[in-house]
């Protein structure tokens, strides 16, 4: 039985942070219900590409969900919500602050009548603050919390991150955050606001450029693939790529320079100790590129493996899924979809021994539910009107 098993979320969340942490909690073994817009649904679903039809983004974020459609701006869609909620352990959103006030669906409105529900916000900004009313977007977040300051080449500009980093993170911490509620509640009966902010989240990880300031007064500038502490930690170039290698203390370095066929390295008075290698950086850089350059990926980290000095290939995305390590960790998993048939998706990370995380409900389709749902609440079903609102049939 999964760890979760019994508890029930409702998930007003759209696009990825709150998506992404409500996923994570019903592949854990909690009931899902996302409650979705009936006329388009969550804003992912009309995001590009597609497969045969379907958001392949919105896919990769809603798996181990149940789809109810309802349209909380009618007085029959929020007065099914209230009778939801009567049974509802956690409730997620991700509106901007103060928008579910004109709803009635914001925590303090809710807290009164539900003091048992843990609800948690997701925001770009969080609840207070001078800010706290902007809308937050990935991008946006990665440049104002100095992340782009510390990422990119050293002589180039500041640099976005390939994936939504901020989201995922957001989502991660909102995640431990209702977790913690949950084991408070186990004591009190009491719910509470887990207020998350994707500001707050991706600030939490800058705590080595962060503490360079704090001590120096310094700001640490863009170092591409190197490292601000350390060398040689960086890519470098053989025939057919590139290879990560992460020489990370003076044991490494010795083991690196003996597997790469160089020891005289070792005992050069310009590489003694990391201190000497970090003064001497560009001249190490020029001798590596000499001594590595006959090397293919896989000479040179078979190499590397035989002296246990830490490295990897640089990999497209589709040669790292096909990894035999990520399919032996069932890292790519197969679902079935009620519309596409067999779909490929990413696995869960959190590995229990015992209580291990459920991975068989495919992302739903729009209002796949909500007969269900509302049926097993006592509640009538719900049409969906030419306008695109929701109300009760007979």
């Amino acid at each position: 039985m999964p760890p979760l098993h019994g508890l029930r979320v409702i998930d007003l969340t759209r696009v990825l942070a709150g998506p992404y942490c409500a996923m994570l909690l019903g592949d854990m073994g909690a009931e899902v219900i996302k409650i979705e817009e009936p006329s388009h649904g969550d804003d992912t679903r009309a995001w590009a590409p597609f497969q045969q039809g379907i958001s392949t983004f919105f896919l990769g974020m809603n798996r181990s969900k149940k789809s109810v459609a309802l349209d909380l701006k009618t007085q029959a869609g929020a007065d099914a919500l209230r009778n939801l909620l009567t049974d509802t352990d956690i409730l997620i959103e991700n509106f901007r602050p103060g928008s579910l006030k004109k709803l009635g669906f914001d925590y303090d409105t809710i807290s009164t009548t539900y003091p048992q529900l843990i609800y948690c916000s997701v925001t770009g900004y969080g609840h207070d603050g001078p800010k706290h009313n902007l809308p937050g977007y990935d991008a946006v977040i990665q440049a104002e919390s100095g992340l782009m300051h510390v990422t990119g080449a050293r002589n180039g500009p500041p640099m976005r991150t390939g994936v939504a980093i901020t989201d995922y993170l957001a989502g991660l911490y909102a995640m431990n955050g209702i977790l913690l509620a949950l084991r408070d509640r186990d004591e009190t009966g009491l719910g509470q606001h887990v207020d998350i902010a994707l500001l707050d989240a991706m600030t939490a990880t800058l705590s080595l450029p962060a503490n360079v300031l704090f001590a120096t007064g310094e700001e640490l500038g863009r170092e591409g693939n190197d490292h601000h502490s350390l060398t040689p930690y960086e890519t470098v170039a053989v025939t057919d790529g590139l290879v990560m290698i992460a020489v990370g203390n003076q044991r490494l370095w010795h083991q690196f320079c003996e597997a790469i066929g160089h020891p005289a390295l070792d005992t050069d008075p310009r590489f003694i100790t990391n201190t000497d290698r970090m003064k001497h950086r560009n001249e190490l850089k020029k001798l590596l590129a000499a001594c590595l350059a006959a090397f293919t990926r896989d000479t040179l980290i078979k190499q590397l493996h035989k002296h246990s000095v830490p490295c990897g290939q640089v990999r497209t995305l589709a040669e790292a899924l096909a990894e035999p390590q990520l399919i032996a960790r069932k890292m790519v998993i197969e679902l079935t979809h009620p519309e596409l048939g067999v779909i490929r998706a990413l696995g869960n990370p959190i590995k229990l021994s015992r209580t291990p995380a459920v991975l068989d409900k495919p992302p739903p389709t729009l209002g796949q539910h909500t007969d269900e749902i509302l049926g097993e609440s006592g509640q009538p079903s719900f049409t969906k009107t030419r306008a695109g609102t929701t109300e009760a049939g007979e």
